[in-house]
Order: structure tokens, then C-alpha cells, then sequence
């Protein structure tokens, strides 16, 4: 599937549940922080997701630490169809909306940084992020050993 025809949306109620299965099953695996239901609930704003005949495949949120610095959280695509180009197209969608919003910076934190590499983010050191680090990271049972790698790109 072309990424210019995969139907991204905003996320509603409804999805929540289907969002929290996808993010708790890559939480599982170690890839993500699990995110309560409360969590999406309060942040389903920031969420953008791909649902095709009925099904959520993949989501992924925008939240913003400033005006100028915003991050990709939550990207997630169901195993079994990734690189269908669905998280490409949450992230496009993602750099458009920070892009309309003014954002200067915007970062993510993954596992997979060559995926940003081809979308034109490059590695930076995570350190750059105190916004980040202090007030989200700072929590996480990973903080003194985080394996992820940032990634940055200017817009």
C-alpha cells in the first residue's frame, strides 16, 4: 500500500482500547513504556492512527514539550504487517501537523532509528532533550540505562 493512500485520522474514543492492545503488546516485548488507559484517554488528541476495514493497524501521538519542540511517541504497527508503510504514513502525517503548529524541533526516541534515518531525522545525543529527559524520561524503570536512541529532525 502506497503511503499516500493509507487513510490516517485523527484518533477517537473508540479506538482506545485497540490502542492500548497494540502499545501493550510492543510494552511487552520491551520496545515501549506501557501507557495506562487513563494515559491515551487524556492524551487521545495527540493520536493519529491507521484503521482499514475496521481494524486498527497502527498509531502513533504528537505530543509537544514547547513551541518549538515537539516529539513522535507511541509509533506502533501491528507486527505482522510492518514495513507496509502504515508508520510511515502516521509519521508524515506527524511532521505535517508539527510543521502547521510551527514546531522547530521535532524528535522521537526508538529502537529503530534507521526508519527516522530514511524520513530525514538524524541522531543526536538524547541529552539535548532536558524537556524530555526531566519530564518524562525521568520516570521511566530505564532512565539510568536507556538503550534508545534520539533522533532529531529541524523543520
Amino acid at each position: 500500500m502506497s503511503h499516500t493512500t493509507v487513510p490516517v485520522r485523527k484518533a477517537v474514543a473508540s479506538d482506545i482500547p485497540a490502542i492500548q492492545s497494540l502499545l501493550n503488546h510492543y510494552a511487552a516485548m520491551g520496545d515501549l513504556l506501557p501507557r495506562t488507559r487513563a494515559d491515551i484517554e487524556n492524551n487521545l488528541a495527540h493520536f493519529h492512527v491507521v484503521e482499514i476495514d475496521g481494524e486498527l493497524l497502527a498509531c502513533g501521538s504528537l505530543e509537544h514539550f514547547t513551541e518549538e519542540l515537539a516529539e513522535v511517541r507511541s509509533l506502533m504497527v501491528r507486527t505482522d504487517i510492518k514495513r507496509s508503510g502504515l508508520g510511515r504514513a502516521i509519521v508524515q502525517e506527524l511532521i505535517h501537523l508539527a510543521r502547521s503548529r510551527q514546531v522547530k524541533r521535532l524528535m522521537a526516541l526508538t529502537y529503530v532509528p534507521d526508519f527516522f534515518h530514511r524520513m530525514g531525522f538524524k541522531t543526536v545525543n538524547k541529552e539535548i532533550f532536558p524537556e524530555k529527559i526531566w519530564g518524562i524520561c525521568v520516570n521511566c524503570y530505564k532512565f539510568h540505562n536507556c538503550d534508545e536512541i534520539a533522533v532529531l529532525m529541524e523543520l
